[in-house]
């Protein structure tokens, strides 16, 4: 990861999480490159109404896809959510909440940073 990763916080960006292991390159951190089209910057604690209605949008987060290294999640879990999912849900009001120390700043060129932190993660 290059030093200059930083999050929403202006700090080194932190690990999301590992367990499932997330984010574009599948290293458990919210980063991106050119190639990411979906910019999977937010880090994000999933819950159920999130995980609806992301399925209802077309995109099922709930199935193992192993073909994809991808577990299937459940409400709790942490995921490396593309920014424009995560401001969809905001407007919905099902937004999940925000890790903001891994969440890569890139996120604020589409969600302001006081909507990220009305969303902060209050857990561990």
């Amino acid at each position: 990861m290059k030093d200059t990763e930083l999050s929403v916080l202006s700090q080194p960006l932190q690990l999301c999480c590992s367990d499932p292991l997330t984010g574009w390159y599948r290293d458990g951190f919210c980063r991106t490159d050119e190639q990411d089209h979906g910019s999977h910057v937010v880090c994000a604690v999933v819950t159920d109404e999130f995980l609806s209605f992301t399925r209802s949008r077309g995109n099922d987060l709930q199935t193992p896809r192993p073909e994809f290294r991808f577990p299937g999640l459940k409400a709790g879990d942490r995921w490396c959510l593309c920014a424009l999912r995560w401001r969809e849900a905001w407007e919905a009001g099902v937004a999940p909440p925000v890790v903001l120390e891994s969440t890569h700043r890139k996120a604020l060129d589409y969600i302001p940073l006081d909507v990220l932190a009305e969303h902060a993660y209050e857990g561990e």
